[in-house]
């Protein structure tokens, strides 16, 4: 989802230097200094995120780190990755077999071509959001008139804001969007640069709440009508066709990640801090319990984590059409599948 750049290591369970190419270029991945025993009976893929290992997609790194891959065959690499974008075009290009990226992405990327699928739908809300410091005057979002916002241009949330601004009936000329590279989102915020920003709730608030000390008010654009579907992991349609018990064997571990996560939150803290030494465990905390916020739509209570909506991907396509400029024709089946998803009560996420 994000679009920020940087360069990350990843952890594996490998002695081995490992080299991958990405789209930019090729670079090569250190591994830890550590060697699974059953290796060599452990089949290897790579996963590529969308950002930063954090809180968000900590779900991967805690399937990884309580051997939930390994007991199902996998030997898996993690990636940290460069935007949802990014990911979406690596996988595209097959040079991740899997990603976790936005559906937002996704389907505009197939609308160009792209032979991607979402295999699980994990962040199933919209996790965008117009963000205020508690102490603020704007209590609702019609109190944004005559105010500034600070977005990104280009970004997921820039592109929903129409839909968001007419949901929520706002009238944007009234309001004063002001274009900020993504680090200065947040601070521009604390420092009273601008009235409120916009952007994914778990990106930004999380350090301006625990870093900060500043406690703010969330106006979700999923509660303005805004339904659009957000991360998942996504896979080439030809790994479909090719190895389907790849993706059989990945996704299930995954989703487990996930859940055992919210119920485990230290041994979920310490995922993040292995792979990413320099995380703050209460910036982490706060990512991983935001990122809940999205887990459940009306039209996917009581349904497995991972589980698609036909409804939600609907109104993904028609936001994308609407405001977007889409044009292509576009089928909510070329976006995702629940054909991998398990089934089963220990898969359903607490319903609150």
């Amino acid at each position: 989802m994000r679009s920020r750049n940087f360069q990350t290591e990843p952890v594996s369970r490998r002695r081995v230097l490992r080299q991958t190419a990405l789209a930019a270029g090729a670079f090569a991945i250190p591994t830890a200094p550590f060697v699974a025993r059953a290796a060599a009976a452990l089949k290897p893929v790579t996963l590529t995120l969308d950002w930063l290992y954090q809180g968000a997609s900590v779900g991967f790194l805690v399937a990884h780190e309580q051997g939930f891959y390994r007991d199902a065959g996998l030997d898996v690499t993690i990636l940290a990755g460069k935007g949802s974008g990014t990911t979406a075009q690596l996988v595209a290009s097959k040079a991740t077999p899997i990603g976790f990226s936005d559906g937002f992405v996704v389907a505009n990327g197939v609308a160009k071509g792209m032979a991607i699928k979402t295999v699980a739908t994990i962040y199933r809300r919209d996790p965008a959001a117009i963000m205020v410091l508690d102490e603020s005057p704007i209590k609702t979002p019609k109190d944004l008139e005559g105010k500034s916002v600070a977005m990104t241009a280009g970004s997921a949330q820039f592109q929903q804001w129409p839909a968001y601004v007419k949901g929520a009936g706002i009238d944007p000329a009234k309001i004063n969007i002001v274009n900020i590279d993504p680090a200065g989102v947040g601070p521009a915020l604390v420092n009273g640069k601008v009235d409120a920003i916009g952007g994914y709730v778990f990106s930004y608030a999380p350090s301006i709440e625990v870093r900060a000390k500043k406690k703010l008010r969330m106006f979700w654009f999923a509660d303005s009508g805004v339904t659009i579907v957000s991360n998942g992991i996504i896979v080439h349609q030809n790994l479909l066709k090719s190895d389907p018990d790849l993706v059989r064997a990945f996704v299930p571990p995954s989703i487990k990640g996930f859940l055992y996560g919210r119920q485990h939150m230290d041994d979920a803290i310490a995922a993040v801090k292995k792979y990413q030494p320099t995380a703050d465990a209460g910036v982490t905390r706060r990512e991983f319990e935001l990122s809940w916020e999205t887990w459940l739509t009306p039209d996917t209570k009581g349904k497995p984590l991972g589980w698609g909506s036909e409804a939600d991907w609907a109104g993904t396509i028609q936001i994308l059409k609407q405001y977007v400029g889409v044009t292509t024709p576009l089928t909510t089946s070329q976006l995702y599948t629940n054909e991998f998803v398990p089934t089963g009560a220990d898969y359903v996420p607490p319903q609150g």
